[in-house]
């Protein structure tokens, strides 16, 4: 079995037809089969081997009952693998799979072992004679058909499910079906030694257990290592890769600064720290994990992730955006920001909110700071001139409610007049609280006028409007499209 195979991800159209309880109940059932038949194979093999001598078939005996052992280690591990995460094993018991699997791989070597040591007695030390039946014979042929059939079994559910266990016993009787026909052939070449007076044929029994034994030892090798690295959290690179490239691509993301991935069982567990840009609202930054969350999942399905998020500069961000990113760092917002060139030196003007609590020397030197940081960041700034202005963080309670003051009104109206875009203004209210009056309403202006234009005429009519009424404390003007109104 290759690497790749080892790890591979659990198919997400196998995902969507089992449900954990239902692929728990599979592998139990598969795993129960599994040592049902080894049991029952190890008594007919070691039946087998007694009657006829044959130190191949007692070595695939002593095979099947490593199987039998294997399977029971098997079925106890899918068992405790499948409980949930705890206080004392906070990622699950998925693990216990690979410990399973780690200890076939042992077993298998020792058994290997021992085989080649009796070889090595029998072939130099004394020679065995063997008794030749067909039942030997029967025994290894249902054997093969045996292990045919769990091997596929097994497989099948270790797909579906992702486990490791499974995967290992899977790869463990198909390579017994090679081991089976290694002793099949030593047999025969002892009969036909046997019969034709070919006496040098007697060593086909122990040389094909020697064979079967090299070629077990090979692979538990292979599995031993690929069951290692699972267990000290190796994860090959392609997977990795995979993760990183896939929640790259999710618009937004500006960099995958770092991954690390661990696999327990079936499952993954994966660790990302994202590079966002710094302007991003917390509403925005959680948009962006969970696309990036759905993004991991498509590459390692079945996965627990974990995403950190850092603040960094796009490359393509404006002297707008880093004043703005300042202003974030701050926690305040800024508006009315504008950058104008001065005999080619930058000038930044902006207008920042302050509690309204604040006392002049406290706002005074919190923005002194803010200036200086943005001149610091961006040196292509020559100078900043901050306008402070009173975040409101009281509510006002109206004292009186003017619904139509017709010269509030009247004077509104006549300085719409002398913006041609203007289509209509409408919902005006005007108030009073405490000693102030304040004035809002709707402005319908076409579909298809620029922001920038919008903005021009909202605050030329704000100032015609407070020409003619400066008793006017606060106005606000809310821009419509003429769309909007046709609803």
């Amino acid at each position: 079995m290759s690497r790749q195979a080892t790890f591979r991800p659990i198919a997400v159209d196998d995902l969507q037809v089992l449900t954990i309880a239902e692929a728990s109940r599979q592998k139990r059932q598969v795993a129960l089969r599994s040592m049902l038949a080894a049991a029952v194979m190890t008594l007919l093999k070691l039946a087998a081997g007694i009657v006829s001598g044959s130190l191949g078939v007692l070595s695939d005996a002593a095979h099947s009952g490593l199987d039998l052992v294997s399977a029971a280690l098997t079925f106890f591990s899918v068992q405790v693998s499948d409980k949930p995460a705890d206080e004392d094993h906070t990622y699950g018991h998925g693990k216990i799979e690979n410990l399973s699997a780690f200890g076939e791989a042992l077993l298998m070597a020792v058994s290997c072992v021992w085989i080649i040591w009796e070889a090595m007695q029998r072939i130099f030390t004394h020679t065995v004679e063997l008794h030749h039946s067909i039942w030997p014979v029967l025994v290894l042929v249902t054997s093969i058909g045996v292990d045919y059939w769990r091997s596929r079994q097994l497989r099948i559910v270790a797909r579906r499910t992702g486990s490791p266990a499974l995967a290992t016993d899977a790869f463990h009787f198909a390579s017994d079906i090679w081991a089976t026909v290694a002793v099949l052939a030593g047999l025969g070449l002892s009969w036909i030694g046997k019969h034709y007076g070919v006496p040098w044929l007697r060593y086909a029994d122990p040389f094909a257990a020697v064979v079967v034994s090299l070629m077990i030892l090979r692979m538990v090798v292979h599995l031993g290592r690929e069951t290692v690295a699972v267990l000290v959290d190796e994860v090959p690179a392609e997977t990795r890769q995979h993760l990183v490239d896939e929640v790259a691509r999710v618009e937004g993301v500006l960099a995958v600064e770092q991954a690390r991935v661990r696999r327990s069982g079936a499952n993954y567990f994966a660790d990302l720290t994202l590079a966002l840009p710094r302007r991003s609202t917390f509403e925005h930054t959680g948009e962006l994990v969970q696309a990036a969350t759905e993004a991991a999942h498509r590459a390692l399905p079945n996965s627990d992730v974990v995403i950190h998020t850092v603040p960094r500069e796009p490359r393509a961000e404006s002297i707008f955006d880093r004043v703005r990113a300042v202003a974030a760092r701050n926690n305040v917002s800024v508006h009315e920001l504008s950058v104008q060139s001065v005999l080619g030196r930058l000038r930044v003007e902006q207008h920042v909110e302050l509690d309204e609590k604040m006392t002049l020397l406290a706002a005074h030197e919190f923005v002194s700071a803010m200036e200086a940081e943005i001149l610091h960041t961006t040196p292509e700034i020559d100078s900043v001139l901050t306008h402070i202005e009173s975040e409101p963080a009281t509510i006002e309670l109206p004292e009186q409610t003017v619904e139509l003051d017709r010269t509030i009104v009247q004077a509104l109206r006549e300085a719409a007049t002398h913006f041609s875009e203007i289509m209509d203004v409408h919902a005006i209210q005007v108030g009073r609280s405490s000693e102030h009056i304040s004035m809002s309403c709707h402005c319908t202006l076409p579909d298809a006028l620029p922001m920038l234009r919008v903005h021009e005429i909202i605050t030329g009519l704000e100032d015609r409007f407070k020409l003619a009424c400066p008793e006017v404390y606060r106005v606000t003007i809310h821009p419509e499209p003429v769309t909007d109104n046709l609803r």
